[in-house]
Order: C-alpha cells, then structure tokens, then sequence
C-alpha cells in the first residue's frame, strides 16, 4: 500500500503544482491588465516592480489554490482512469475511498496551512500591496513628449510640442506655459525649435531654445492699476534654461496608515478591533437617546423655575394631563404650542435621519470585519470542498490533461465564484447575516461533492454521454407510436 500511495501523492502533487503556477500566472495578468496605467511612465526600477508582484501574487493565493486543487484533482484522477488504473485498483479490491485516503489527509494538511497563510500572511502581504500601490499612484511620472498633445507631466509647466527628430533629438514648434508663480498663464514661451536633455542624477532638466519669443505679464505695483495687465516680450535666437525635475525615487508612505483596514488584520485583531467599533456605536446610540429627551422630545425648564425650590416640589408632587392644559390655552397660545411642537418633531426627524445613516454606515463597516472573519475559514473549507468535488468529477469523466478538465473546473469555480460574491454582497449590504453571505457557496456546493463521491463509488455514469443517448433511444416516440396503433 505504501507504493501505491507514493504513486496516487505523485500523480496528484505535479498536477497540483503545475495547475497553481498557472493559475496565479493567469490571476497576476489580470491584475497587471487592470492596474497597468499605473506603472506607465513613473519609472520604476525592476527591483520596485518585483516587489509589488511577489505581494499580489501573495493576496492570490485564495482565489488560486481552490482552483489549482479542483483542476488537479480532475486531472490526476482523469489521467488514472483513462489509463484503466482506477479499474484495476478496483478489481485488486480498494474501494474508492481508500484510494482517495492519501489524497484527503494530504488535502487537510493543505487547508490547514491555507488558515495559517490567510491568517498570519495575507495581512500582511495586504499591507505591502496598498502600500506600495498607493506610493506607485502618487509617483511623478516622467516626461513624456507626443507630439501636438499638452503634457503636464512636468509639475508646473504645460509643454506643447510639434514634430521630434527622433536622430537628432530636435524638437520643432514648442509652446510652453510656466506655471509655478501660480498665477495662471502669464508666462508663455514660443520657440521655433529646441533641445531637451536630463542630467545624469535626472535631478535636472536642461532647455535649450532657438529662435522664439518670452511673454510675460508684468503684476502691477500700485493698488489702483489692478485692473490693467502690462506685458513685456522677450525676443531671442538662443534661450538656456534648467528646470528643476522632481526625485524620480519612489517615495515610501508609513504603512500604519492602511493598518487599521479589515484586511490587514488577523483573527485576534479583526476581534478586538470589532468590539471597540460596536462599543463605539452603541455609546453613539446612547448619545443620539439621551440628545433627544434632553432638548427634542421635552422643553428645558428656564433657570428660574430651576431655581425656586418651592414651585420644583409642587411640579413634582401633581401629575399634569397635556390634553387638559391644551385646553386651558386661549387660541393664539395654541397655534403657538402647536407650531413649536412641529419645529421640534422636524428637528428630531432631521437629527435622527442623519445619525441613523452614519449608524448605517458604521455597523456595514462592522459587517466588513465579520466578513473577513469567516474569510479566514472559508478558505481552508474551499480547497476541501473541491477536491471531493475535483476527485469523484475525473473517477467518472476519466479524461486526462487539459482539455475537458480544464473546461468542468472553470465551470464549477465561477459557479462558485458567483455565489461567494454575490452572498458576500449580501452580507456587506446587511441582507444577510455575514455567517451566511460567506458560507453560502460552500453550502451550495458541499452537497454536489457529497452526491459525486457517492456516485464516483457506485461507478456511475452519470457523465457518461452513451447511457443518456441509450436512454433516449429506449424511449424513441416512433416504436412507441408504432406500438400503440397495433
């Protein structure tokens, strides 16, 4: 046994580590592909980019290790039953379950280390990417000159520019704005050709013009010319100037600004920051309660009334009726009463809107952190789930590599996929509770393993497409309708 064990480990285990590669491959370019004009231009240093790769690749690993296990499963368990090695397990007397026993224990361990991966690393790998993306976001990106097309790559100045020499570096009708005194365009420069160079600490931009004209509006020094804007213009044939360039380096942000988001957290944090939330929370209701019996719901009392101790102890020791004491009132203290009773139902409608919207928003945001909880298990329950899927699926398809493999577990993932974002919706919109928006898929698709494996076991053919075509042919309506007029 212990041979045939090393043997269904190894037609499992290279699968599984071609599939995931593959997998995360795929994942990575698409997350590449959505982010990919943000990395255009800003000059990054390979050493830069590797680093943001290996922390995305990092918070993947959820959405590829399911997958991976699914599509290996399939594969190793297609291969051995297209191969008849299934078949002559079965007639040496090990059942199915017996086969997949190896495969199983092998599986757990696997979600286990996937909880310890989503719990210890995938915070912080969450870290890193928002991190660094942000600081990417937020780099100068360098200049970039098309011509006929304003830039205004270079902070404080827009450049116009017509045909490049691309041999010579010449550059042919430049119009340039010079904004840095922040007072709009009032500097202009038009050159009739010119020369752009960077120094070599790219620290600098070197301008050399030819040929052109300096507009320039000259800030009146007296109050009452304000409404005038003289000008002065600059002839030249030959114009030097350097212009200060931004650091090219990346710029580092203190991650502890992004710490405090759910995903950066583990179980133990992601629980203490909940508790401090919801007692946050229920303090403001408490609040919101105590605002609006104080100074909504009943009039203060003036600080005379508050004052004569005499006139306190016969308001305590008589019970007042409203209705009887409305009616006491002559009309216009009526009209009066019934006016301010109004303005303060408005106000306590408007203050309690308001704060019941932020109540809103404050407990969604508690919901995201019960989210997160279950997300740290439903990682681990996915990679179980699919393999007594994946398993089963290739003992009855019995078709190997990549083709219908391929095909049913991209099928099955995005079923699943749906279902996990739609019930995680759910739950972040407080439809449902964050127990079952998490859970739903995998109580959805926990019972097509279980009817799989137990029809895998039984050697059904339920995927196999000749019982469905003898099927329809026991059934064919001509010899039913031939049968039926005899």
């Amino acid at each position: 046994m212990k041979r045939l064990h090393a043997f269904i480990l190894k037609s499992f285990l290279g699968p599984l580590t071609f599939t995931f590669f593959i997998c995360m491959f795929v994942l990575l370019m698409q997350f590449l592909w959505r982010y990919i004009d943000e990395f255009v231009g800003k000059g990054l240093e390979w050493t830069v980019i590797a680093e943001f790769m290996f922390y995305v690749s990092a918070t993947l690993v959820p959405m590829a290790l399911p997958l991976a296990i699914l599509l290996a499963s399939i594969m190793s368990f297609g291969n051995m039953g297209e191969n008849y090695e299934l078949i002559a397990m079965k007639a040496a007397g090990i059942s199915l379950q017996r086969i997949m026993r190896p495969l199983i224990i092998l599986v757990m361990f696997i979600g286990l280390g996937a909880f310890y991966f989503s719990n210890y690393v995938m915070p912080v790998a969450s870290l890193k990417t928002s991190a660094l993306l942000y600081d990417i976001q937020h780099q100068n990106p360098e200049l970039v000159l098309k011509e006929g097309v304003f830039t205004s790559d270079l902070p404080g100045f827009g450049i116009k520019v017509g045909p490049i020499n691309k041999e010579t570096g010449m550059i042919h009708d430049l119009l340039i704005y010079d904004h840095r005194n922040n007072e709009g365009n009032t500097q202009v420069t038009i050159a009739d050709s010119g020369i752009m160079s960077t120094s070599e600490d790219k620290l600098f931009l070197d301008l050399t013009l030819y040929s052109g004209n300096r507009y320039e509006e000259v800030k009146p020094k007296k109050h009452r010319d304000r409404d005038k804007h003289p000008s002065q213009r600059i002839k030249f044939d030959l114009y030097k100037t350097t212009i200060n360039l931004p650091g090219n380096e990346l710029k580092r942000t203190d991650e502890d600004r992004f710490r405090n988001s759910y995903r950066m957290l583990n179980l133990k944090q992601l629980a203490q920051q909940k508790d401090t939330l919801v007692n946050e929370l229920n303090e403001e209701k408490q609040r919101l309660a105590h605002q609006l019996s104080s100074y909504q719901y009943f009039k203060k009392e003036s600080k005379a009334t508050r004052n004569d101790s005499t006139r306190q102890i016969l308001l305590a020791a008589k019970t007042w009726n409203a209705d009887s004491l409305y009616q006491q009132l002559n009309l216009s203290d009526k009209l009066r009463s019934v006016g301010n009773a109004l303005s303060y139902s408005r106000k306590s409608k408007e203050n309690i809107s308001r704060n019941l919207s932020i109540q809103e928003a404050k407990n969604k945001w508690i919901k995201k952190h019960d989210n997160e909880w279950h997300r740290k298990f439903t990682l681990s329950f996915a990679c179980i789930i699919f393999f007594f899927i994946g398993a089963p699926l290739g003992a009855i398809i019995r078709k190997g590599g990549l083709g219908m493999p391929v095909i049913v577990s991209v099928v099955f993932f995005i079923i699943y996929y749906i279902i996990s974002m739609t019930g995680e919706r759910a739950a972040r919109e407080l439809v449902l509770s964050p127990f079952i928006g998490m859970w739903i898929s995998s109580i959805v698709i926990l019972p097509l393993g279980i009817i799989l494996t137990y029809k895998a076991t039984t050697d059904s053919g339920i995927l196999n497409i000749d019982v469905y075509i003898n099927f329809f042919k026991k059934i064919n309506p001509v010899k039913f309708f031939s049968k039926k007029d005899a």
